[in-house]
């Protein structure tokens, strides 16, 4: 039972709700009849697809901190080639609020991607059906023509955010897409489409490293939307290993039962309740990531009884949505706050390292010898020690690992200590990324949130 109580909250708020359609004549509204006939008109009220509000200014400024007082560090140090880390770039900054969509196979991710675009029966429309239909990673942008990109055109532009995925091979960018289209909500927000989870094929059958490639965008994405439906909510092998990857990553993550209404409301308890079973050993969190019960499509409901709960689920998934679009800026200013300091760390730990070198060698012993035994035993040579003096947890030193991986690509000759990186006029680049941690990335934040409430920015 233990097991369940951190969902129990949200258990008793489904099970009342449901509790009541099952004895209560719920003939729909005016209201409740237009949402029925999936009537879009709330989609663009509530996410404001026709008003565009950006801190396009604000982003600028954010650039110009990162060429200027964070990159200089990142390169010197090739941050870039630490496991699990990539650079920042112009496009990363700039780039609207990614949602990504993940789930089974045929839960229903693709036809609400065209419910809330709106491109059901268009000839834009993505294709969807019964049986597995999106076997790519899709990518969707907007723009003032319809226009489908390739993968290996996606990820030429080194200053756009999709640049990195080079890496996992040309069987990766076979299967990634783009597609640029004409609508509105576009605009704000992008949205990425990905192959639904089969559980009884081996993740090497796809061509390509489909666990990397769904970090790298989970570790991108402002919103991780994961799709259910009544009839797969098994956990196989892999979508185990995907919500392992979502590991740091639990506050991004949604949750949607869908076509709830294809069941009736004593069904839909039952499996509201086997869901949450079979998901809570995954999400090891105090908070559970927040479920939404309804039918996320164009059609109209089958069962109208549980019609108000689908109502209030839908709109309150929205407004989640909505949320997003809206701290945005924000959460740009802040993930830049937080790679300058993983790029300070980096570069703090690989001068220890430096310094540790150059105290031990000598003419007398094998200077590979020595060095291999520094990044063998780090504690041996109090590599850390320093380091956590600066105010940095213990919980936030990278695994050992990771470092030996990185030493075997790149010698310790090629790096120099940080007292070396200083000029008269220009100060020290440790002290530059500080002062951008510390002063100019809060002093951003605060002037864009003077813009946001009508004062002088």
């Amino acid at each position: 039972m233990a097991k369940m109580s951190r969902f129990k909250c949200h258990n008793i708020c489904l099970i009342l709700m449901l509790s009541r359609s099952l004895c209560v004549d719920t003939s729909p509204s005016d209201y409740d009849k237009n949402k029925i006939g999936r009537d879009r008109s709330h989609i663009d009220n509530i996410l404001g697809a026709d008003h565009i509000q950006t801190g396009d200014n604000i982003l600028q400024d954010a650039i110009k901190l990162y060429h200027t007082m964070i990159k200089p560090t990142e390169k010197l140090y090739k941050f870039g080639e630490l496991h699990g880390h990539t650079v920042m770039s112009d496009g990363i900054i700039q780039a609207k609020p990614l949602l990504l969509l993940l789930g089974p196979w045929s839960t229903g991710k693709t036809s609400m991607i065209n419910y809330l675009l709106g491109i059901n029966d268009t000839k834009h429309m993505l294709l969807t059906g019964a049986e597995p239909t999106t076997t790519d990673f899709t990518v969707m942008t907007h723009s003032s023509q319809y226009k489908s990109v390739e993968g290996l055109v996606l990820t030429t532009d080194y200053n756009k955010q999709f640049s990195s995925l080079e890496r996992f091979g040309q069987g990766f960018l076979e299967k990634f897409q783009g597609i640029e289209m004409p609508c509105s909500l576009l605009r704000k927000v992008t949205f990425v489409d990905t192959p639904g989870i089969i559980e009884n094929r081996k993740q090497q059958e796809r061509g390509y490293p489909y666990n990397s490639v769904m970090k790298w965008f989970m570790e991108r994405a402002d919103l991780i939307v994961t799709v259910f439906d009544p009839t797969k909510l098994d956990v196989g092998a892999e979508l185990e290993s995907t919500f392992k990857a979502l590991k740091g990553h639990e506050s991004k993550i949604r949750i949607i039962l869908n076509k709830a209404d294809s069941i009736s409301a004593q069904e839909l308890m039952r499996v509201y309740g086997a869901l949450f079973w079979n998901l809570s050993p995954l999400i090891n969190v105090t908070e559970p990531p927040r479920v939404y019960v309804g039918s996320f499509w164009n059609n109209a409901l089958k069962d109208e009884r549980n019609n108000d709960l689908f109502i209030q689920e839908e709109v309150s998934l929205l407004m989640d949505i909505k949320q997003t679009i809206t701290n945005i800026v924000e959460n740009k200013i802040a993930s830049l706050r937080k790679h300058a300091k993983l790029v300070r760390l980096h570069a703090w730990i690989i001068d220890q390292y430096v310094t540790a070198y150059h105290k031990k060698k000598s003419l007398f012993v094998d200077s590979e010898e020595i060095f291999q035994d520094i990044v063998q035993n780090p504690d041996k040579y109090n590599i850390y020690g320093p380091i956590l003096g600066k105010h940095v947890s213990k919980y936030d030193i990278p695994p050992n690992d990771e470092y030996k991986r990185f030493f075997r690509n790149n010698a310790i000759n090629g790096f120099k200590p940080l007292s070396s990186h200083c000029t008269f006029f220009n100060g020290c680049l440790i002290d530059i990324i500080t002062d951008c941690i510390e002063r100019e990335l809060p002093r951003l934040l605060k002037r864009y949130g003077q813009c946001r409430t009508g004062e002088e920015c």
